[in-house]
């Protein structure tokens, strides 16, 4: 399967200061993949990269197997961003922001306002951008970046400071994207958030990527040696996942004294602590 994103050792520089240190890696068509770490790690520097707001300093980089900067035209008609400095103006309706760029785009009326009609906004279109809640500007500025219906959708920490409702509903919304084959390329440095939605995840520590795989993949991988058992009085006992914690279970069983056993995998966030040793902040 070709990849729709591609990274191979890049290195970005800003003077003396390396942002990215040959970080390398792939996104395959229809996943969600998650770029994950703390704010200064490198993530926004990688999505403007892919966005074609930076250079590399060295590597090679493409979008559905496409120099970025060579075919920047071409790529952009295929890729949706939404970042941390996306905006709207404030005095304007709704609907006129989300004009102005779909005019850009070719894209008709029409068609604006049935995807804000499929996030929940077609009563909103009148509204003048200023007048709208954080959440509500955060759902607009997703639909601005859905006009076109990119097959990549880049998304810059698209929830930070959300409340857990609006959260939930862009959630809900991103899933929906990914369902009819939106790939989407996630920063966050919201493990919980990752977990929930990656199909993928890559750990970016100082530029460098330490550890990639599925959540599932490396929550097992980076689980205890050990196994939680709850007795039916409550009381909890640990075993070795060995030949004698089998033992111990079995009898358990037998004795039908087991209500539930845990494999005390960890979080992302814990997994990151242990590789990395910093907190996510």
């Amino acid at each position: 399967m070709e990849t729709i994103l591609s990274m191979k050792n890049i290195y970005k520089e800003f003077g003396k200061t390396t942002a990215l240190k040959d970080v390398s890696f792939d996104v395959q068509p229809g996943e969600i993949f998650g770029f994950l770490g703390p704010s200064g790690a490198g993530k926004t520097t990688t999505v403007k990269l892919f966005t074609a707001q930076l250079l590399q300093s060295s590597g090679e980089l493409t979008i559905m197997g496409k120099n970025v900067m060579k075919h920047r035209n071409e790529v952009f008609n295929h890729i949706g961003v939404l970042t941390d400095t996306s905006g709207l103006y404030e005095r304007l309706s709704v609907l006129d922001n989300l004009m102005l760029f779909a005019k850009f785009k070719n894209v008709p009326e029409q068609q604006v306002k049935q995807i804000l009609g499929q996030v929940g906004l077609d009563d909103q279109h009148k509204k003048e951008a200023g007048k709208l809640s954080r959440g509500m500007k955060q759902r607009v500025m997703l639909v601005r970046a859905l006009l076109h219906q990119p097959k990549i959708l880049f998304l810059d920490e698209p929830t930070a400071s959300l409340d857990p409702g609006t959260t939930l509903e862009i959630h809900k919304l991103l899933r929906a994207l990914n369902a009819n084959g939106t790939t989407i390329f996630l920063t966050t440095h919201n493990m919980q958030e990752a977990d929930k939605l990656c199909d993928r995840v890559a750990f970016l520590s100082s530029g460098e990527i330490v550890e990639l795989g599925p959540p599932e993949f490396l929550k097992r991988k980076y689980a205890s040696d050990q196994i939680e058992l709850v007795l039916n009085d409550g009381t909890k006992q640990y075993v070795h996942k060995d030949a004698e914690g089998g033992r111990l279970i079995k009898e358990l069983l037998e004795k039908n004294s087991l209500s539930t056993l845990h494999s005390l995998e960890p979080s992302l966030e814990k997994i990151f602590l242990k590789i990395t040793g910093k907190e996510l902040s």
